[in-house]
């Protein structure tokens, strides 16, 4: 507990009312727009980008200097920006081995024996899954949780998987915090996973976690039920955006659409 006596307990509530760790607070245009016309227009981003030619090279460049205005409107450092895409290394490590298992033509480079589709396919995943990645976390350090649930609501998406997206985020620290305190409860008795023989406690660790979680989760929902839950949460906030709004949003992907559009004709 803190000085003025509860300010861990404050920090605490504003993480499960929606601040996250890709948020980033800030007061710009970008963190002003209405959280369902920046997923409609992240999600047209990526779909346009997806169906650009892999051949259109300049095209992705164009596509990244839009996002870096996006970016600079919203405030978002750079250096912000680069750190959350590391979460795409796995699909890196896959297009990097790409050139060298896929079949067909083949070119010589340093040495080495490179497949031509090979080297197409890694550029398409790296470049579409770049941006892809980049949109996503430009939405998610301008949008807070809740925010995203309300605008998930607002697009008419099935009130049961809103439900479970909010149920996941709100309970997902719960369950983390369950996960540490049996991994202090096991160290606290000598415990430490160095090999295959230790798998066994490991399993039983995670069955129990499972069981705690199922009981929590079925006490929550006799509490909600005994507070009038019905199967759909009222809708506190309703969320609405000016035709302004909209067109502002939407500026970005209907660039993309003329570029993509000019991809496919050059």
């Amino acid at each position: 507990m803190g000085a003025d006596g509860g300010t861990p307990l404050l920090e605490r509530s504003r993480e499960l009312g929606g601040a996250h760790r890709l948020y980033r607070h800030g007061h710009s245009p970008v963190h002003a727009l209405p959280p369902h016309t920046k997923l409609a227009a992240a999600f047209a981003f990526v779909v346009v980008v997806v169906s650009t030619p892999r051949e259109a090279m300049w095209a992705f460049g164009l596509y990244a200097v839009l996002l870096a205005f996006v970016a600079h409107r919203a405030r978002v450092p750079a250096g912000f920006l680069l750190k959350r895409l590391l979460i795409e290394v796995p699909f890196v490590a896959f297009a990097v081995l790409m050139p060298f298992v896929a079949e067909g033509e083949r070119v010589g480079f340093l040495g080495l024996s490179l497949s031509v589709n090979g080297l197409w396919g890694a550029w398409n995943v790296l470049a579409k899954g770049t941006l892809g990645v980049a949109a996503s976390v430009l939405l998610a350090a301008t949008t807070e949780l809740r925010e995203l649930l309300l605008g998930l609501q607002r697009l008419r998406l099935p009130p049961l998987l809103v439900q479970i997206a909010s149920f996941m985020i709100r309970y997902g620290d719960v369950i983390t915090d369950e996960m540490r305190r049996m991994r202090i409860a096991r160290e606290s008795r000598g415990f430490e996973a160095k090999g295959v023989r230790h798998w066994g406690v490991l399993a039983k660790s995670a069955g129990a976690l499972f069981i705690r979680s199922y009981e929590r989760g079925e006490r929550v929902h006799l509490a909600m039920v005994s507070r009038g839950y019905a199967g759909s949460m009222p809708v506190i906030d309703e969320v609405t955006a000016s035709r302004a709004q909209w067109s502002y949003a939407l500026a970005l992907p209907l660039t993309a659409l003329v570029v993509c559009l000019l991809g496919w004709v050059l």
